[in-house]
Formats: C-alpha cells, structure tokens, sequence
C-alpha cells in the first residue's frame, strides 16, 4: 500500500479538494424510526439493506464547501504519490472543548484504502494538541460507509437532528472522548 502523508491543507490544494467525488454509492442505510406516546419519545435507528446500490449525494454543495472551508479551524488533506486524495474539514468553534468533523472525502479511486482512518487519527492528534477533550463526526444516515468507520474507530453514536442538512437529510452525530 502506498504510504499515507497527512498536512495541513495549502492554498494550491483547494480546487483539488473541490473537484473530489464527494457522492458515495451504499447497499445501506440507518432508518429512523420515531414513537411518540404519552410521556415518552422513542428513536430508533436501524441499519436497512437496500434492494440495489444508490447513489448517495453529499448534502452540501462544492460552492457551500468553497465558502465554509475558509472559516474552518482547519483542513487537513491525505496525500499519496504527491496529490491530494482526500481532506477532513474541523472546527473548534461549534462546541466547548469539542473538534467537530463537518466534512471527510476521499478521492473515489483512492477509498477503502486506509485514507479516512488516518485522516481522523491524524485530527484527533490536532484536536489533542490543541487541548481539546472531544471529537464529533457529522455525518448523513445515508452514509454507511462513515457509520461504519466510525464505529470502527471507536467513536459512539451521540444524537441526530432531523432536517440538518439543506437537502433535508438526517445528520447523525458520533463522539470520542480524547486521551
């Protein structure tokens, strides 16, 4: 496997990061089950196979992104073979002592190569060493892919908020706490 360099993203990088498939296919999906009785409020999620692939589209757009991506605490971009193959966008600012994902690609040829972990690996040092006690992926319940890396990372699931997104989509939340 190619090796993996993480930095901190520079100005020549950002119409690469832009141009980076950011839609994903997925075979599943987290559905949301909500229950409202006299006192209680049930939620479920539940991870439901799809009868074919879909195509999932990012929630935010590449001019969204562009904007964004300027008040970002920081950006942190993968490179292998000396291009950039994928990015994870932080912010220190939406939550007290907290590194808050808002957005992780990865170059669709350059997937299921290891490239995602060690972007969050390497955020959560960056988070670390600026005294941070916790790390928050955002991510949509259609993403199974980054349910999956999340959970693998030891991340846990924290909440939801229904319509987060401007496509109307559910954002998923899952929290770490830092060493």
């Amino acid at each position: 496997m190619p090796e993996i360099e993480i930095r901190p993203a520079v100005a020549q990088d950002i119409p690469v990061l832009a141009e980076i498939e950011h839609q994903i296919q997925s075979n599943y999906v987290w559905q949301m089950d909500r229950v409202i009785n006299e006192g209680e409020i049930d939620i479920h999620f539940r991870e439901i196979r799809l009868p074919r692939a879909v195509r999932i589209d990012y929630p935010r757009s590449a001019r969204f992104l562009l904007d964004q991506w300027k008040s970002r605490s920081q950006i942190l971009v993968a490179v292998m073979a000396g291009a950039p193959v994928g990015y994870i966008a932080l912010s220190d600012q939406q939550a007290p002592s907290t590194a808050w994902v808002t957005d992780l690609a990865v170059h669709s040829e350059a997937r299921r190569k290891g490239i995602a972990s060690a972007l969050v690996l390497a955020s959560q040092e960056w988070a670390i060493q600026r005294g941070l006690h916790r790390m928050i992926l955002e991510m949509q319940s259609k993403n199974h892919a980054a349910i999956r890396l999340a959970m693998k990372l030891g991340f846990e699931f924290g909440g939801y908020s229904d319509h987060y997104y401007s496509n109307q989509d559910i954002a998923l939340f899952f929290a770490s706490y830092l060493r």
